[in-house]
């Protein structure tokens, strides 16, 4: 079938297309420069153009600090753009799927978020990813994942990494607590919810809760370094702070595709290994 990936120009929509692709579906990917999708008559045009049978929508504004300066941009990237998605899907009977995150939550659960717990935003991201999540209609397919990481693009991995090769010792908060999520993984996972058309919000992640902090000595111990280099320290010890709140609790129970019987994605530390290996 033919695919359209928006967002494609980033680490989740890169492995978006090369997974679809390596099932042997006509893909086509979309960077910003190539559709803005918060421009209504750029979109309608397009996917009545294309007329895909699925659409992949990661296209966002993904800076939470900076959306707290640019609240405009935020709701028109992340909620309006979901909308004119949603409009196109209904003129050429495409099925949609739309990424959400962990930010929808206050973040103070004592036990994993699952779909049907009551979001609570914090932050203008959360609120424009929770205001996108309402846009796309109850066929759609939503994904919610967390802590995102891939080859493509910066992550944390990535800014790990650098760290470690220009300090000796690395601080990184122990009072946030996530799933990692790896981007080939979560494609994977994906490409199986839209070629079966599943309906509703689905948390889709890695396996394995683990902090900031520890989640850095697991780098470090994936690139064969000391993970005693890392320190642990408090999110109000953070200079300079963040503008933007963080989840405490970001783990997202991936409760819908385990009682589905669909199967989950491995621990973070089986893609995290493969990932350092690629980038070391």
């Amino acid at each position: 079938m033919r695919v359209l990936v928006t967002g494609a120009g980033g680490q989740l929509g890169r492995d978006a297309v090369a997974r679809f692709a390596s099932a042997g579906h006509e893909v086509i990917g979309c960077e910003r420069a190539q559709l803005d999708v918060g421009d209504r008559d750029a979109v309608l045009s397009a996917i009545t153009t294309l007329r895909p049978a699925a659409i992949v929508h990661c296209a966002a504004w993904t800076a939470v600090d900076a959306c707290e300066a640019d609240p405009d941009r935020a709701f028109r990237d992340n909620a309006l753009a979901p909308r004119w998605m949603y409009e196109a899907t209904q003129r050429v009977g495409a099925h949609l799927c739309h990424f959400s995150t962990d930010y929808v939550f206050r973040g103070d659960k004592p036990t994993p978020y699952v779909e049907w717990d009551e979001p609570d935003p914090q932050s203008v991201y959360g609120r424009s990813k929770l205001a996108g999540e309402h846009e796309v209609g109850a066929d759609a397919t939503v994904v919610r994942t967390s802590w995102v990481c891939g080859v493509h693009g910066n992550n944390m991995v990535k800014t790990i990494l650098r760290l470690a090769a220009q300090h000796d010792r690395l601080r990184f908060v122990d009072d946030q607590r996530g799933h990692p999520s790896f981007t080939e993984d979560v494609a994977d996972a994906v490409y199986r919810l839209v070629i079966d058309r599943r309906a509703g919000v689905h948390h889709v992640t890695n396996q394995g809760s683990v902090s900031w902090f520890e989640f850095a000595q697991e780098v470090l111990r994936a690139a064969d370094l000391d993970p005693a280099r890392v320190e642990p320290i408090t999110t109000a010890q953070l200079d300079p702070p963040r503008a933007a709140a963080r989840p405490a609790n970001s783990v997202l129970d991936n409760a819908v595709m385990r009682l589905a019987g669909l199967p989950l994605l491995p621990d973070f530390r089986e893609p995290l290994r493969r990932m350092v290996t690629q980038l070391v």
